[in-house]
């Protein structure tokens, strides 16, 4: 087992825990949406790392080849690639809509404004 060899889990690993320290440490509702991108594409690399299998080779039937690199891993990133942009967008979308509504971005004033209202109601 090499340790140094294994650089796309040292990445996995650092981008994950930087996007979950941004999701929870940040009050900006932007920040938090790229927070989410980050820790998204870790989740990316991990499983394109772990579908890639050393010298393996495209799954088609040829003579001489042996070993294969399972595709299934791949086809599953491509997926979550469209549904990631597609709640990136939605994010965005909801974040415009508070910020129409509250005049900010930033949860804590967010929050004070709720509970002022709550407050007076």
């Amino acid at each position: 087992m090499d340790i140094p060899g294994l650089y796309n889990y040292w990445i996995v690993i650092v981008l994950m825990m930087t996007g979950f320290y941004i999701v929870i440490a940040r009050g900006n509702l932007i920040k938090k949406i790229v927070g989410l991108n980050i820790f998204q594409t870790s989740v990316f690399i991990l499983y394109i790392s772990m579908g890639k299998v050393d010298g393996g080779t495209a799954p088609i039937i040829a003579e001489g080849v042996e070993r294969y690199s399972n595709p299934l891993p791949h086809v599953l990133i491509l997926t979550a690639i469209v549904v990631g942009i597609a709640t990136t967008a939605l994010g965005l979308a909801l974040i415009v809509r508070i910020r129409a509504a509250y005049g900010t971005i930033e949860e804590d004033e967010i929050h004070a404004q709720n509970t002022m209202k709550d407050a007076d109601g």
